[in-house]
């Protein structure tokens, strides 16, 4: 199968998937449910690359398996947080906005949108599969797991110390700012961006590689500008007490020490 094949067949199976989820939605009245889904859809597309492509038998496991880890915990700790509770407040402002209409307008302004995101940041995934040569591992594979094995620290261990510190009734109303939130008011988000230039890195040793260059930064440009740090961090600056000093001395997203 050609690469551009596959490409298309991830198009069909992302807006399947997609709008699987949608329905879902409707029958729950809540659209933030495509959080929960997000890292899975990764994993389902690992998977296919790794049993359709014919790269390096090596290469993939590896691709694959640090793709169905990333993905799998991401999901699994969202829905273990947010399956039981309401919609979250950014899915429910836009839910206000469009009124009646908003039934079939989150398929487009949620669903869709997301698909064809996710569609688009996979590509390293699929190169780093694809691709035959190298025969081996070399030093963009050593690299690129390095890398994502930092994000991947960032990611999982300051989500962890998050939900722990919240677990303690002693620290309801309370900002986290131990641990690695003590370097980055966003170590999840940094980690997340830093997992995928890992995988882009892993993409970068095969030929073509260098072109999927985007994909890590549509992503970052996501995490910092769009919906992460720059969403959450207005919502915190207007109702966490505490937090403009938290601001004023703690890095946005690159992690360093507190000033």
């Amino acid at each position: 199968m050609s690469w551009q094949y596959l490409f298309g067949l991830s198009f069909l199976i992302v807006l399947g998937y997609m709008t699987v989820i949608w329905l879902i939605s409707l029958a729950k009245r809540d659209s933030s449910i495509v959080d929960i889904f997000w890292g899975l859809g990764f994993v389902v597309l690992a998977v296919v690359y790794y049993f359709l492509t014919s790269g390096f038998p090596g290469r993939k496991a590896l691709v694959t398996a640090l793709v169905v880890l990333w993905g799998l915990r991401l999901s699994t700790r969202i829905f273990l947080r947010n399956w039981s509770r309401e919609e979250d407040f950014r899915y429910r402002a836009w839910r206000e906005a469009a009124g009646k209409t908003y039934w079939w307008y989150s398929y487009f302004q949620v669903f869709l949108l997301q698909g064809a995101i996710m569609w688009l940041i996979v590509t390293p995934v699929l190169t780093a599969q694809f691709n035959a040569l190298p025969d081996h591992f070399t030093f963009f594979d050593l690299f690129g797991g390095l890398v994502w094995g930092v994000g991947f620290f960032f990611e999982a261990v300051g989500d962890w110390q998050l939900d722990r510190f919240k677990s303690d009734p002693a620290n309801k109303g309370q900002l986290m700012r131990s641990g690695l939130w003590a370097y980055t008011r966003h170590p999840n988000y940094f980690g997340d961006a830093m997992v995928w230039w890992g995988f882009f890195l892993l993409a970068l040793g095969t030929p073509g590689g260098f072109w999927t260059v985007y994909s890590p930064i549509l992503m970052t440009w996501l995490l910092t500008r769009v919906s992460g740090v720059a969403m959450l961090g207005k919502a915190m600056i207007e109702t966490k007490p505490g937090y403009k000093d938290y601001v004023e001395n703690t890095n946005d997203f690159f992690p360093w020490f507190p000033r």
